[in-house]
């Protein structure tokens, strides 16, 4: 057996990041594009921007400076902020797992 967890993050009951939103941060970072990144995780572009605004909005702070396209094309990196959150959430993630999986086994020996 195996337990499995969820853990979302929320602002006045409405979601602000989870896995999904982390996913879509990271893919930005790997790719330098919003657009790309939304392919990579299979959602659509409208989709991924709609949770990068409602992400700023949320958590008071940008995550993604984007360049508009032109000559040399567009793209989109994450900022520092945003890279700290990641870091954050990750522990906090991290430290959550372990504590369920402990529960876990101390539930079910």
């Amino acid at each position: 057996m195996k337990i499995k967890s969820k853990l979302w993050i929320e602002v006045d009951g409405k979601p602000v990041f989870g896995r999904g939103r982390r996913f879509l941060l990271e893919a930005i970072d790997r790719n330098g594009s919003i657009n790309q990144a939304a392919k990579e995780i299979n959602i659509s572009y409208r989709k991924a921007w709609g949770y990068i605004k409602a992400m700023e909005e949320r958590l008071g702070f940008r995550l993604i400076e984007r360049q508009t396209g032109g000559r040399n094309g567009g793209g989109a990196i994450i900022t520092d902020d945003a890279r700290a959150f990641l870091k954050k959430y990750e522990l906090l993630e991290k430290g959550i797992q372990e504590l369920v999986d402990e529960r876990f086994r101390d539930t079910f020996r």
